[in-house]
């Protein structure tokens, strides 16, 4: 999953002076004797687009949108990156979005199914990573039950590319040395009732959520149930990496209410964890716009021991 926001809606058609320019550049690659792979008729590429910023795609994905007779996108994907298309490629909105009108989940697998058989090329791009919280696993076993063939394409995936765009690293030795992923809602809709929640607020030091602002307060009170410190650092990033991102830093207890308060929406990631702590030193972006970084936000001295990081 990405934090990019997106119109509900099919995209334009991509502008041809943009594909001139990723084409022209991936040719140079190949002149180069660069692998890039040709993207086959009949074939599916499951492809990330990473947490919006455009930036951040990969060369096998632009490589896709190069060479795509279908492009059958996510919600998440900006559209920037939509326009580095073909222009003649076939632009195909298969956004989920809580609360609106979205399409099944098998309809578009089964779509991809139908565009494959037809004989075109498809990129499937979704925001983030497809095997993060992407239902990426999903499509490409329809695939196989159909035996269409396909490629996998990593992408930046949210809980870590956007919260280095806020300054928050997932892993940072003098803070922790795990880090859980969960997402804040299942198949239902409603927050998983199969995370075990005292064992992840005792057991990981750093919590990594996705989708999990529709269920936050629900989210916190379990976590403090399970022994989390009320005073914990917690940072909400809504569409990281984008120009309109947005940071809230909080504290566990206070997080849900906060979020309310600065009208804080999806998409966002929420982190939970002494890491946040680190955003005084490392927010680049915010020294870019003139903020002085502290180069010790831990307050650790040299000589004396790392801060034991806090689950409980």
């Amino acid at each position: 999953m990405s934090n990019a926001k997106h119109p509900d809606q099919p995209a334009a058609p991509a502008a041809s002076g943009s594909c001139t320019v990723v084409g022209e550049a991936l040719d140079g690659l190949a002149r180069r004797g660069f692998p890039l792979p040709d993207f086959l008729p009949g074939w599916v590429w499951l492809a990330g687009a990473g947490p919006g910023d455009p930036g951040l795609l990969t060369l096998h994905v632009l490589n896709g949108l190069a060479q795509a007779d279908v492009i059958v996108h996510d919600a998440l994907v900006d559209a920037s990156i939509l326009g580095l298309a073909r222009p003649d490629a076939i632009i195909d909105y298969a956004g989920k979005r809580g609360g609106k009108p979205s399409p099944k989940q098998r309809d578009i697998s089964l779509k991809l199914v139908d565009y494959a058989r037809a004989g075109k090329r498809v990129l499937r791009l979704k925001g983030g990573d497809p095997f993060v919280f992407g239902r990426g696993g999903e499509e490409a076993l329809t695939l196989v039950s159909h035996g269409v063939p396909f490629r996998i394409i990593p992408g930046v995936t949210a809980g870590i590319g956007g919260l280095a765009y806020a300054g928050i690293p997932a892993t940072h030795r003098d803070t922790n040395q795990a880090v859980t992923f969960l997402t804040g809602h299942d198949q239902t809709g409603l927050t998983p009732s199969a995370i075990d929640w005292d064992a992840v607020a005792r057991g990981s030091p750093v919590i990594v959520m996705y989708m999990a602002m529709k269920h936050l307060d629900l989210i916190v009170s379990k976590l403090l149930a399970g022994g989390r410190r009320g005073e914990e650092p917690v940072a909400i990033v809504c569409n990281a990496s984008l120009p309109d991102q947005k940071v809230l830093e909080t504290t566990l207890a206070h997080a849900s209410a906060d979020a309310e308060a600065a009208g804080l929406e999806p998409p966002a990631i929420v982190v939970v964890g002494e890491v946040v702590r680190l955003r005084a030193g490392l927010d680049w972006l915010g020294a870019l716009a003139g903020r002085k970084l502290d180069p010790d936000p831990l307050d650790l001295r040299e000589g004396t021991a790392a801060r034991p990081a806090s689950s409980g």
